[in-house]
């Protein structure tokens, strides 16, 4: 089940822009150190790559996914979520903005 709210966290105030705007977050910090960015994905193709292992959820709309290693494409929607590898590239396909939380991992 995904979190529908986090408490006792700073947020931090300057947004994470990617693709000309097409993908915006904010950084959420939590006092144990941890950190998470919530953010929305307009329609169009993108590919991230990651430092750390990470956990997309979905919380609107839906993902197309193809992840590291993967010849078929997934379709992720609300209430779902994929984790992502440490030092990997994964391709999105957004059809539908995409309201989404990312979770770095230790």
């Amino acid at each position: 089940m995904i979190q529908d709210r986090f408490e006792h966290v700073t947020v931090v105030k300057q947004a994470n822009v990617y693709f000309d705007g097409n993908v915006t977050s904010r950084t959420v910090l939590f006092p144990n150190g941890t950190r998470k960015t919530l953010g929305v994905m307009l329609p169009g193709s993108y590919e991230f790559g990651t430092a750390a292992a990470e956990l997309m959820e979905v919380i609107d709309g839906e993902m197309n996914v193809l992840l590291p290693g993967a010849t078929e494409w997934r379709v992720y929607k609300a209430g779902e979520s994929f984790g992502v590898p440490a030092n990997a590239k994964f391709k999105l396909q957004i059809s539908a903005v995409a309201d989404y939380c990312c979770s770095y991992l230790p």
